[in-house]
């Protein structure tokens, strides 16, 4: 696996690839990001990953500073994984110049961005500019970020980009828990409590799937349960899976969606729905 660290090492290096398969990530790897590059080399070569802890999606007092950065372990990792490329800038290479243009998206202040303003904004920012200096043909993310998939789908389609974002399942540790860099902060009392998270989102879904439509109801019972299980909760929430908006009556696609705290830890997951 070849590392580069300037935009113009990375064009040289990918000068006359038609079909790559592109993994963004803020290293930390575990086996969802792995996961993601296996499947990239069975979509299309070569495979880029790249390693960026980009600033601009770290709000105030968030921990950008203390994100753990385990650099020399993910490049075994990538490599062991079928990376043919890694690209890891520094932040100067991204941000030139002190004032950054930044894109805002639709839905920025919906869900997670309710509780992180400009999160979003500054993935957008990272993504269109590392699909830009990549040019992929294909885009890997996982679906344990939903909204920021759904986002990122929506600002390929407003840019006209010519990227197939290719959603893969969350990766889940045995107890049901989303594999996350963060779980790394959990204590092992938090550890072992983070699953409920998931087992809670999983209720809900059952719930609306033996048709139950109140849905404030459903995300009111499962905030409170998790309230007394020690969790600050930010939201619970039924949406459609179409606008990721509050569904229409009718509406069959949905997902429910959950982002607590666990501790000093941020946790968040969801449930897919479908009722035929």
């Amino acid at each position: 696996m070849r590392v580069v660290e300037t935009p113009a090492e990375l064009r040289a290096a990918l000068a006359g690839a038609v079909d790559t398969s592109f993994v963004p990530t803020m290293g930390n790897l575990h086996a969802g990001h792995l996961a993601l590059v296996e499947r990239a080399r069975e979509i299309g070569a070569p495979v880029v990953a790249s390693i960026f802890v980009n600033p601009l999606q770290f709000g105030p007092g968030e921990d950008y500073e203390r994100y753990p950065r385990t650099f020399a372990e993910d490049c075994d990792r990538l490599e062991r994984a079928g990376c043919d490329l890694l690209f890891a800038p520094g932040v100067e290479e991204l941000y030139p110049e002190p004032q950054t243009y930044q894109v805002q998206p639709p839905l920025a202040d919906e869900l997670c961005g309710t509780h992180r303003p400009g999160h979003f904004a500054g993935v957008c920012t990272v993504v269109l500019k590392l699909f830009n200096l990549v040019r992929p043909r294909h885009a890997l993310f996982g679906k344990k970020d939903y909204q920021q998939l759904f986002i990122l789908r929506g600002m390929v389609r407003q840019f006209n980009l010519d990227i197939d974002i290719v959603a893969c399942d969350t990766v889940r540790a045995e107890d049901g828990l989303a594999l996350s860099s963060r779980n790394g902060y959990l204590s092992p009392v938090a550890r072992r409590e983070a699953p409920r998270l998931y087992a809670e989102l999983k209720t809900l879904a059952r719930a609306v799937q033996a048709g139950r439509r109140d849905y404030d109801g459903l995300e009111r019972e499962a905030s409170e349960r998790l309230a007394r299980h020690g969790w600050q909760v930010d939201y619970v929430r039924l949406r459609s899976r179409r606008t990721l908006l509050p569904p229409e009556p009718d509406e069959r696609a949905l997902i429910v969606l959950g982002a607590a705290r666990l501790e000093d830890t941020r946790l968040i997951d969801n449930v897919e729905i479908d009722q035929g």
